[in-house]
């Protein structure tokens, strides 16, 4: 019998609250006077950050206080109800929107119940999942945070009308599931008054700024670990034989990996002037690659010089064959590091063949067959044609020591490239 009293008082104070109460006007009982509505903003899940777009999802219960004056009853003249539950749609709301708001159906807050007091105090909770525009930079991708602001306000009422004011100074996190992607710092809330061009009355609005750092393992294991070990491959197509042929095919085939992975971050990066750092990475990496491929291919030119190639020159025999490869210990078969095999006078490294420019000297018996011009012309011949070959042999033994040694540095060169590059983006992403 309590119980069904209390529901007849609670219908009775709804139809006396209700019966000339009309939720189009500004409860205001002194119309020059503002009215003070609160706002706090809690962070329950963050949906999704499309960083192409720039739209940042996320569903936040939004929680707004003002007072009714027209709505206030004394509870002891109604068995002291001091608070009902009635839907929201009968009393009257701020329009309190997302000023930044990115969602192409407008949609609002739920149409929740509010509490209203005794006093006229009104409370309105209402879950929104909103779609916020968010400036997104990507300099320092995958190792990046992002300040993504919710700015709220009243859509109609300028200050003198609406004053809106943030009931504490950062948003409730509390509640908040945490996100895969992204961690979470703060989300401090500001107030600002701001006067537009086309009104002179103030416009406050409450800014609540969310304070997002991406959390780079799972780019880290994905995009930035395999272009570092395939990077590290590069420089080892110089160390592959010039004979074997898969010195260019390698070259191209890390370029094409590389390229690959370049058009992953790029799809999903926005297409801004700011070159993400992961993409900064791999654009010079590409590029030493490119270079090192094409530097093969010269070296490459130079191993297959053949018979029929100039002589190297004395230069290049002084820094290349002598200083440089014992810098880099490139040694042939029979040679030491310390002390490379030195070239007979003439620059030949070749002892002269037997017979080779002797003449004949006198026969111990008079008769010998060295006498017949014939035979010497022939023997003359033969060794000129020896020592043509052997000096042809030489010279085409020295270009391929050429080649190695330069294969040899470029490939220290490029592997100290590769490792200052990578500690590089290491150090500018801390």
């Amino acid at each position: 019998g309590c119980g069904a009293a209390q529901g007849r008082l609670a219908h009775k104070l709804l139809h006396d609250l209700f019966a000339n109460y009309s939720s189009a006007l500004r409860p205001a009982e002194d119309t020059e006077r503002a009215l003070n509505v609160t706002l706090q903003v809690t962070l329950s899940q963050i949906i999704d950050m499309d960083e192409r777009n720039q739209v940042l999802t996320s569903y936040l219960w939004v929680r707004q206080a003002w007072l009714d004056a027209h709505l206030a009853w004394d509870k002891d003249a109604y068995g002291g109800i001091d608070s009902i539950r009635i839907p929201s749609s009968y009393v009257w709301r701020p329009d309190i929107v997302l000023y930044n708001n990115a969602d192409e159906r407008f949609g609002g807050s739920m149409e929740t119940n509010v509490v209203l007091r005794s006093d006229g105090h009104i409370m309105w909770d209402a879950p929104a999942i909103t779609k916020s525009s968010c400036k997104v930079d990507v300099s320092y991708f995958p190792f990046d945070g992002q300040q993504c602001p919710l700015t709220f306000g009243s859509w109609t009422y300028n200050g003198n009308q609406i004053d809106l004011h943030n009931r504490l100074d950062t948003g409730d996190l509390t509640d908040f599931v945490e996100n895969v992607e992204w961690e979470v710092l703060g989300m401090p809330a500001t107030r600002n008054v701001v006067t537009y061009g086309c009104c002179s009355e103030p416009y406050p609005d409450v800014t609540y700024t969310l304070l997002l750092r991406r959390r780079a393992s799972f780019y880290i294991f994905n995009l930035l670990l395999p272009c570092v070990l395939i990077s590290f491959l590069a420089p080892l197509g110089f160390y592959l034989p010039a004979d074997s042929g898969e010195k260019v095919s390698l070259g191209v085939t890390v370029l094409l990996a590389l390229t690959v992975f370049q058009l992953l971050v790029a799809e999903s990066m926005p297409p801004a002037e700011s070159v993400p750092l992961i993409g900064k990475y791999y654009i010079a990496t590409m590029t030493m690659i490119t270079a090192s491929t094409a530097l093969t291919i010269f070296i490459m030119n130079i191993h297959h010089c053949g018979p029929g190639a100039r002589p190297v020159p004395p230069w290049a025999r002084r820094l290349i064959l002598h200083h440089l490869a014992r810098a880099l210990c490139v040694c042939e078969v029979g040679e030491s590091c310390g002390r490379p095999r030195r070239e007979a006078v003439g620059g030949t490294g070749l002892q002269d063949a037997p017979g080779e420019g002797a003449r004949p000297g006198p026969c111990p018996h008079g008769r010998c067959l060295c006498h017949h011009h014939v035979v010497l012309s022939s023997v003359s011949y033969i060794a000129g044609c020896f020592r043509r070959h052997r000096a042809a042999q030489r010279r085409a033994g020295e270009w391929k020591k050429v080649a190695k040694v330069m294969d040899r540095f470029f490939m220290w060169v490029f592997f100290v490239m590769v490792f200052l590059m990578s500690v590089l983006v290491i150090g500018k992403a801390a």
